[in-house]
């Protein structure tokens, strides 16, 4: 017995690849990255969200008026483009066909449905309401 507790110990105190030594080794219970990523950090996407819908007061027609920043940005390129200045005017155009293709997609998401297959539930409605209306011919019968 002496001689197998001897070679269990050994294996044990291995040390090598993927064996580091046992006093260096992670604790039970302890994380290997105790501070690891700070919880509340945001992605880009989030941080340019929460900046483009802070207020901000503008002047306009001499009255003074609170709106988001991405208002006031847009208001500034649309001012720009009707000045006619040529790079403020691709942007607004590029910012009016996104925003039209958004308002197709959410459109088209409502009505999923094409002419065939329109053609196909009616055609199933019509189905349903003649074996409804035998059903009721049938009972009366009876």
């Amino acid at each position: 017995m002496d001689g197998q507790s001897k070679l269990d110990a050994q294996e044990t105190l291995k040390v090598g690849y993927c064996n580091p030594p046992t006093h260096s080794r992670f604790k039970k219970g302890h994380s290997g990255n105790p501070q690891g990523r700070p919880k509340g950090t945001h992605n880009i996407g989030k941080v340019l969200e929460r900046t483009l819908r802070e207020k901000v007061i503008i002047n306009e027609n001499g009255r003074r008026k609170t709106v988001t920043k991405l208002e006031a940005a847009i208001k500034q390129v649309a001012n720009k483009a009707a000045s006619g200045d040529l790079k403020a005017l691709q942007l607004l155009s590029a910012l009016v066909r996104s925003s039209e293709e958004r308002e197709r997609q959410a459109t088209s998401e409502v009505s999923s449905f094409g002419e065939s297959d329109e053609k196909v539930v009616f055609g199933i409605l019509k189905r349903l309401e003649a074996s409804k209306g035998e059903q009721q011919i049938e009972s009366a019968a009876q």
